[in-house]
C-alpha cells in the first residue's frame, strides 16, 4: 500500500448530527438490554420496577427509539453523495470504490453482528449498493420513491404476498415462540461462543424477518439513504445558515404529521384491540401510522438540531459531539461489546435485572466516556481506529494515522 495525504476538512455540523444519532442509538440499546429481538413473558419484569423505569419506556418510546436510527440512515445517504460529489468534482468514478467500501463495511458488521444481532452495518452494507444507480436519478424520482416508502408501500407488497406469514422464520416474533425463548436463554446463559454461533446463522434469518418482513426497518432505511443524496444535493449542511424558512417550514409540517399520524395511531389500535394480530390491512396501517408518527418525530429533531447550531451556546454543546460523530463506527462497535459484556450470560451477566432506570444512567456514562476518549483521541490521531481501517483498505493506501506534533515556537532572547 501507498502512503497518502491526511483528510480534508470536515463539515462539523454533520459529524455533530452523526455523534447526536450515535448518543441516541446507545442508550435505545442499552435500555434494551442488547437483546435485539423480543423477549419471552416475564423475563425483563425486573427492568420495570418503579415509576422512574415507565418514565424511561415512555421517554425512549418517544423521542428516541426509531427516530436516531433514521437519522443516523440518513447520515449514511448524506455521505455517499458527498464522496461520490466529491469525485465526480475531480473527474472521477466512485461507484466501483464504493462498493469496495461497502464489502469491507460488511465485514466488520458482520463481526459486529457476532457479539449483538441488532447490528445495522450489515444492513447498511447491503442496502448501500441500491444507493450507487441513485445518484443519477432525478430529484423527483427520489423524492416520490422515499413518500412511497414512507406511506408503507414495501409493507404492504409484503402483506399482499403473505399476508402477515413470516419470510423467513418459522415461528415468527411471538414471545412464546420456541426461536425466541432459545435465544433468549443463549444470551442470558450461554458461552461467547454459543451467543457467536446462534448470532453467525439464525441472527441474521431473525434480522432479515425484521428488516423485510412488515416491519420494513429495511424498506425505511433505504428511504432515509435516498432522503440523505436529495439533501446533499441541495448543499443543505454547507449552507445551513441560509436555510431558516425552510427549517421552520419542516418543523411545522413535522408537528402537524407528528399529531395527525398519533392520532391516527391511537384510532387504529383502539379498533385493534389489546391482543393486536398482524394479520389484517387494519395492523399494517397501525405499524404504518407508527412509522409516519417516528418520521415525524425525526424531522423535528433534525429542525430543532439546525436551529439550536446557529446559536453560539448551540453550536458549542451541540458541536461537542463532533468527535464523537467522526468516531462513529468505532464507538458504535465499542459500545455494542460493552454493553454486552455486562448483560449477556458470558461477560457480567446482568440481562434483565437492572432496572430501565440505571441502564439508562449507564447509557449516559458510556457516551460521556466515549465523547471524552474521542475528543483525545483525535487531538493526536486523524482518525478512529476502525475508521482508518476501513479508509485504507477502501484506497489501498496508509492513511497516516498518529498526528505530527506541533512545531515548537522559537524563542527570541
Amino acid at each position: 500500500m501507498s502512503v497518502a495525504s491526511p483528510p480534508k476538512k470536515r463539515i462539523e455540523i454533520v459529524d455533530a448530527l452523526r455523534g447526536i444519532a450515535l448518543a441516541g442509538i446507545v442508550i435505545v440499546h442499552m435500555v434494551e438490554n442488547y437483546v435485539g429481538a423480543p423477549t419471552p413473558e416475564g423475563v425483563m419484569d425486573a427492568t420495570h420496577a418503579g415509576v422512574a423505569d415507565s418514565a424511561v419506556d415512555v421517554f425512549i418510546g418517544l423521542f428516541l427509539r426509531g427516530k436516531f436510527f433514521a437519522l443516523f440512515s440518513f447520515l449514511f445517504g448524506l455521505s455517499f453523495f458527498i464522496q461520490m460529489d466529491n469525485a465526480n468534482a475531480k473527474g472521477a468514478q466512485f461507484g466501483g470504490r464504493f462498493l469496495w467500501r461497502l464489502l469491507i463495511l460488511l465485514a466488520i458488521g458482520y463481526v459486529h453482528h457476532l457479539f449483538y444481532r441488532g447490528d445495522i452495518l450489515t444492513i447498511y452494507a447491503l442496502l448501500g449498493i441500491l444507493l450507487i444507480p441513485f445518484y443519477r436519478v432525478k430529484n423527483k424520482w427520489v423524492l416520490g420513491i422515499i413518500c412511497l416508502i414512507f406511506l408503507g408501500l414495501g409493507r404492504y407488497i409484503v402483506f399482499a404476498l403473505t399476508q402477515g406469514e413470516s419470510l423467513f422464520m418459522e415461528t415468527g416474533f411471538a414471545p412464546d415462540s420456541p426461536e425466541i425463548v432459545s435465544y433468549f436463554d443463549i444470551i442470558k446463559n450461554g458461552t461467547l461462543g454459543e451467543v457467536f454461533y446462534s448470532n453467525g446463522y439464525q441472527g441474521h434469518i431473525m434480522k432479515a424477518e425484521f428488516q423485510l418482513g412488515i416491519f420494513s426497518r429495511a424498506y425505511l432505511t433505504f428511504a432515509f439513504f435516498l432522503l440523505g443524496l436529495y439533501v446533499g444535493r441541495l448543499q443543505f449542511f454547507q449552507n445551513f445558515l441560509d436555510h431558516k424558512k425552510l427549517v421552520k417550514k419542516v418543523l411545522i409540517w413535522s408537528l402537524i404529521l407528528f399529531v395527525v399520524s398519533l392520532a391516527l395511531l391511537a384510532l387504529i389500535f383502539m379498533q385493534l384491540g389489546p391482543e393486536v394480530q398482524f394479520d389484517n390491512w387494519l395492523a399494517m396501517a397501525g405499524l404504518t401510522a407508527i412509522d409516519l408518527n417516528n418520521i415525524a418525530m425525526t424531522f423535528i429533531l433534525l429542525a430543532l438540531f439546525t436551529m439550536g447550531y446557529r446559536t453560539l451556546r448551540g453550536k458549542k454543546w451541540l458541536g461537542s459531539f463532533a468527535p464523537y460523530g467522526r468516531m462513529a463506527l468505532t464507538n458504535y462497535v465499542a459500545q455494542s461489546i460493552l454493553g454486552t459484556f455486562l448483560l449477556f450470560g458470558w461477560g457480567l451477566g446482568y440481562l434483565g435485572e437492572l432496572r430501565n432506570i440505571y441502564t439508562f444512567l449507564i447509557g449516559l456514562a458510556v457516551i460521556a466516556l466515549q465523547m471524552a476518549f474521542s475528543a483525545w483521541w483525535l487531538r493526536n490521531f486523524h482518525y478512529g481506529p476502525l475508521e482508518w481501517v476501513w479508509r485504507s483498505l477502501t484506497y489501498f493506501k496508509w492513511y497516516p494515522l498518529k498526528k505530527s506534533p506541533a512545531p515548537a515556537e522559537t524563542q527570541i532572547g
